[in-house]
């Protein structure tokens, strides 16, 4: 039984579009119907037996699937869609739903197995295009949220530690610091429990109208304490601000300010990655953070969920470059070609690395002299699972201002480095493959993909900001809006008969390397630093 079909409801034909706009719907249509999605549509039949009829579920999803794919991301516009653009009521079959009814039938229908549709579907596409997801490429953007700009709350953490402390030193005034722990919170309860003990001792109070202004201060003190512990249960423990209008946006600083022009304002907004295989986005993350480093595990996660599979190769900008996902990629056995912090900065020879480690774990400085691992008792490591590493006779050394710029008291004939060998060894691990000519090709293809897919998502589709509110909502809206670039890329493929391309360096091509590092230059970039500074 077919499902995606368009039926003829009525004698004569009104809506039917031209020959070109109708065998794109109907390979648009015949893609739905291969992938089996409508098993996943099942629930959202139409049941009533009495009154209006229900819309047809299959209809609905291929009408809206079909409209965010064409940039219609607003209901509304998808309601004017449908009573005047002849592409969208040939699908309904000239049914005419409101904004109201595709609201529901998104939230109804769609939201509840999100994940499961978008895989669904993006595998259907994967497969007629021949594409496996040996490559990937990860990249994220901040995308601004539908929230009132100016009315965001930080976490009030610093406030609420010193309103526990005046709270605590009243108690103490007033003789109930029994109980009350010596630092941290005071928690509301543990206020509310004082105020009734206080309003106990108030008949033997000596001077009973001071004592009365006490446990006013305290009640006020117990009203600011329930208004800071619900905006830090609305924050969470993970991000420090929140908005009125919005409470899962978080305040960040977007690329593009509208505002002002630079990128320098607070804005509501959702950080989102995505996950491109050949140009198509394969899975996707919306969260909370602010940066990229701590959504790459997740987002990975999502993808084998989804698929069941990792990729054998991925690429990531140096927003990803930790400890953390370069032993994810170790773990799960992917080659990671992930860059690091420093990589721009070694790359151009503006900021060389300052060592580098050896096989048999001993360093080699930037001036060629050689750093074994030693025990200093009075000096305590500043990060977990890092070593200490002494060069000595630095004396004529000619990177010594640049090696020795950050250190409080540049003296003695030696230098002592705080190294994590395991991180370490995983960046130059990193370094070598991006170096070598299959890190070329990674990198360029990144660049293309996954920088190229939110150009798309942006700039084709206009779609810059959410419609919707909340985690949910917006983890919806994106999931549609993904899965109408992976339609749209498919349906240019099928009418142009376009053939997938992925670069591949030319013939002959020989490895990068790092320039080298310039002595007299770094001292010259330090010297004009140093004049320049206040101090």
């Amino acid at each position: 039984m077919t499902h995606f079909t368009t039926k003829q409801g009525v004698l004569f034909y009104d809506y039917t579009p031209d020959v070109k706009q109708s065998s794109k719907i109907d390979e648009f249509l015949s893609l739905l119907e291969e992938s089996g999605v409508a098993e996943l549509l099942k629930e959202g039949e139409p049941k009533s037996v009495f009154g209006r009829p229900e819309l047809d579920t299959y209809e609905m999803f291929a009408c809206i699937l079909y409209g965010f794919a064409m940039g219609f991301s607003s209901l509304r516009n998808l309601e004017s869609s449908c009573l005047y653009d002849v592409r969208f009521i040939h699908i309904m079959n000239g049914e005419r739903p409101s904004h109201i009814s595709f609201g529901r039938y998104i939230n109804k229908v769609i939201k509840p197995r999100q994940d499961e549709i978008f895989s669904t579907v993006t595998s259907a596409i994967l497969k007629r295009l021949s594409v496996d997801l040996s490559d990937c490429f990860i990249d994220g953007t901040k995308i601004e949220a539908d929230a009132n700009k100016y009315k965001f709350v930080w976490k009030p953490t610093i406030w609420h530690e010193k309103l526990s402390d005046k709270a605590r030193r009243l108690l103490a005034l007033m003789g109930l610091e029994r109980g009350v722990p010596s630092s941290g919170f005071l928690s509301s309860s543990l206020l509310a429990a004082k105020i009734t003990e206080a309003g106990k001792q108030l008949e033997t109070a000596s001077d009973r109208k001071a004592y009365e202004g006490m446990i006013r201060n305290l009640t006020i003190y117990l009203e600011k304490t329930l208004e800071y512990e619900e905006k830090e249960r609305i924050c969470g423990p993970y991000r420090n601000s929140y908005y009125k209008t919005d409470h899962d946006a978080t305040a960040m600083c977007l690329k593009q300010d509208y505002y002002s022009g630079l990128g320098s304002n607070m804005h509501a907004a959702y950080q989102v990655q995505t996950v491109v295989s050949s140009g198509l986005i394969v899975t996707y993350y919306v969260s909370q953070d602010r940066n990229d480093i701590y959504t790459f595990v997740p987002t990975m996660k999502k993808l084998e969920s989804m698929y069941g599979i990792l990729p054998k190769r991925i690429c990531a900008d140096s927003g990803y470059g930790c400890q953390e996902n370069y032993s994810y990629c170790e773990e799960h056995g992917i080659k990671a070609f992930i860059k690091y912090q420093a990589w721009e900065g070694e790359c151009s020879g503006r900021r060389p690395a300052l060592y580098e480690l050896n096989d048999d774990e001993t360093i080699t400085c930037l001036g060629g002299r050689t750093g074994i691992v030693v025990d200093i008792p009075s000096r305590h490591h500043k990060y977990k699972g890092t070593l200490f590493y002494l060069v000595e006779n630095c004396s004529g050394c000619q990177f010594m201002p640049y090696c020795r710029q950050f250190m409080k008291e540049p003296e003695g004939a030696f230098k002592v480095f705080e190294i994590n060998p395991v991180f370490q060894r995983q960046k130059q691990r990193a370094r070598d493959l991006l170096l070598s000519v299959e890190g070329i090709e990674m990198r360029v293809n990144r660049s293309c993909q996954a920088e190229g897919g939110f150009g798309v998502l942006k700039q084709d589709m206009s779609y810059d900001r959410f419609r919707r509110i909340g985690m949910k909502q917006v983890s919806v809206e994106f999931m549609l809006t993904a899965l109408g670039h992976n339609i749209r890329k498919y349906l240019r493929y099928s009418e142009k008969g376009l053939s997938r391309k992925v670069w591949t360096a030319p013939e002959g091509t020989s490895p990068e390397r790092f320039k080298k590092p310039s002595a007299k230059r770094l001292a010259n970039r330090f010297k004009k630093r140093q004049e320049k500074s206040v101090n």
